[in-house]
């Protein structure tokens, strides 16, 4: 057991479930599906760790496939379940339903027990996913020495598309259903594990610029919108190479996460000088 005074809350005891094994810099408190659970900022010294010399891998994250590898791995879980779906729906179409006032100055109990029913069952959804992505993380960056990953944007991609009044916007109801499968698969908390877990493998991970990679042929560089024939196939129209389409975009992610220049950045990113001048003989 431990005990710390926080300014909100008071002292506030806890239980230990391992080590801090550092300074502590700042405390978080935070309540998840009715419990309540405080978290650390520990700095333990460990800045970046030697490379482990593995061979790198590119990384695709997708909507049907929540993690593609440039190796041919598809790695996917069912987050929510078919039952806890509809459970799901009916505790929200509940919640929208309820008072939130019961007679004149007494809140809803009613209203109450179905928050907390469905801040329990969201708590175990998340929870899923998270486990989830930190096992995919630590496999990747055990097995693999550099982890090439797309440079994304989540909170730009996952904007409302109704627009205003005087312009509304298209096709909202199919981009409200792609905001919400993006978010379901946890792209953003993926990448948080995946950065925390290679500071103590010894991998590095690189961000590459995510234009074309999902529209580019691996085998002949041809850039066309129609060679994705669908959500899993991609047909060159060009040569006819076929892949898994996410597999595809990611071996093109693992290409620009290789492709670094002798400055040091990326070959799509910042620097025109391509190579460090050579040095001429006497």
């Amino acid at each position: 057991m431990g005990e710390v005074r926080l300014p909100k809350f008071g002292l506030v005891r806890f239980r230990w479930t391992r080590p801090l094994g550092g300074t502590i810099r700042n405390v978080t408190v935070s309540r998840d599906g009715g419990r309540w659970y405080i978290s650390f900022c520990v700095e333990d010294g460990v800045t970046e760790a030697a490379p482990n010399g593995k061979p790198p891998v590119g990384v695709d994250r997708g909507v049907a496939v929540a993690v593609a590898t440039s190796d041919g791995g598809l790695d996917d879980r069912e987050f929510v379940i078919p039952g806890e779906a509809a459970r799901l729906k009916r505790l929200q179409q509940r919640l929208s339903r309820s008072l939130r006032v019961h007679g004149r100055n007494r809140g809803s109990k009613r209203r109450d027990a179905t928050r907390a029913q469905l801040g329990r069952l969201n708590a175990r959804i998340r929870a899923r996913r998270a486990d989830f992505a930190a096992q995919t993380a630590v496999r990747l960056v055990r097995e693999h020495g550099m982890v090439a990953v797309e440079r994304l944007r989540i909170k730009n991609m996952t904007a409302s598309a109704k627009g205003t009044v005087e312009q509304p916007g298209r096709n909202v109801r199919q981009k409200a259903g792609l905001n919400r499968a993006i978010l379901s698969k946890g792209w953003g908390g993926f990448l948080l594990k995946l950065e925390h877990a290679a500071r103590y493998h010894g991998a590095k991970i690189e961000k590459v610029n995510p234009a074309y990679t999902s529209q580019t042929c691996h085998a002949c560089k041809h850039v066309a919108p129609e060679s994705r024939e669908s959500q899993a196939v991609f047909r060159c129209v060009a040569c006819g190479h076929q892949d898994h389409a996410d597999v595809n975009a990611a071996k093109n992610i693992l290409a620009a996460g290789l492709a670094v220049t002798g400055r040091g950045d990326l070959a799509a990113g910042l620097s025109t000088k391509r190579q460090p001048p050579e040095r001429l003989a006497a």
